[in-house]
């Protein structure tokens, strides 16, 4: 190499390991590409997380404003807001926007704006031990599982299933969004990003611990007067951050968490067609699982 060929930046930017990571996609470096060594740190993780939530809960109170100012200014009252099955549907659609600002968050991050790929860095592939009919048979019986669960400690109604009992619309957003963008976001957000950076900083047993008890954490409020869906609900989160774990690819957990939310997600949709009046008072994934498992036995 030559003198002039040493100062040249184009040289430096080629045979720097960094910069052709960053800067060339189609380079052989992106075989060294490790999900379990992201190129993000702790705060970065966390701070996603943090976000995730702020938004979901940003997007979902911007979303029912309009309706309770209409109810203000021309209705004249406000009395009912808290159960009004309107203002819970506006609520619910809410999600959407938040869960595509927290992809575009997560995108963000993992790709350094677009300087790295993205379904690469956060192991979006299938292991060569950890198939698809494994997961989903593993989704399968984690479901059966929760059947044995939510049938032996029973529970109360939960805030979700005042939301699902509201109108026929809301359970059908529910039931969609439960399977179009909640795994995704979730997975892409606690084990896509938050897992990998907790587990190089504190190992994997603390990242699995950690990620395990935020992710059921933020479901808490939804289901806490209920100890069965709580126990379902962390018995998912644990299953869930080991498969990731023991993986090292994201790919599997998604697809169980689809398969899992899918079933719920189907059965909501056609339990008011087929079963008793949906304002029965149940818990709202431990109804769900009942009902599965009505239909297989």
């Amino acid at each position: 190499m030559s003198t002039n060929d040493a100062a040249s930046p184009d040289k430096l930017l080629i045979e720097t390991p960094e910069a052709t990571y960053d800067q060339q996609p189609s380079h052989p470096a992106l075989a060294t590409i490790d999900p379990d060594n992201p190129p993000w740190g702790i705060f970065q993780a966390i701070l996603v997380w943090i976000i995730s939530i702020a938004v979901l809960i940003f997007m979902q109170l911007v979303a029912g404003l309009p309706y309770v100012i209409y109810k203000a200014v021309v209705l004249k009252s406000t009395a009912g807001l808290a159960t009004d099955a309107n203002l819970i549907f506006f609520s619910i659609l809410g999600v959407v926007p938040a869960h595509i600002v927290t992809l575009l968050v997560v995108w963000w991050v993992v790709t350094n704006r677009g300087r790295r790929p993205f379904w690469q860095t956060v192991g979006w592939s299938w292991p060569q031990n950890f198939g698809p009919w494994k997961a989903v048979g593993l989704a399968v019986l984690l479901l059966g599982v929760g059947v044995l669960i939510t049938q032996s400690l029973g529970g109360k109604e939960t805030q979700l299933d005042q939301i699902i009992a509201s109108s026929l619309k809301t359970r059908f957003a529910t039931a969609l969004l439960a399977v179009v963008t909640a795994p995704l976001v979730e997975e892409l957000t606690f084990r896509g990003v938050l897992y990998p950076a907790l587990q190089r900083a504190l190992g994997m047993i603390w990242a699995v611990v950690l990620v395990s008890a935020l992710f059921a954490g933020v479901h808490l409020l939804q289901y806490f007067d209920n100890l069965g869906v709580v126990a379902v609900i962390t018995l998912l989160s644990v299953s869930l951050t080991l498969v990731r774990a023991k993986t090292g690819r994201l790919l599997p957990s998604f697809v169980i968490h689809l398969v899992f939310n899918g079933i719920q997600a189907t059965v909501l949709i056609v339990q008011p067609f087929v079963g008793k009046s949906a304002a029965e008072p149940k818990a709202a994934v431990g109804f769900l699982i009942r009902t599965v498992s009505k239909l297989f036995i």
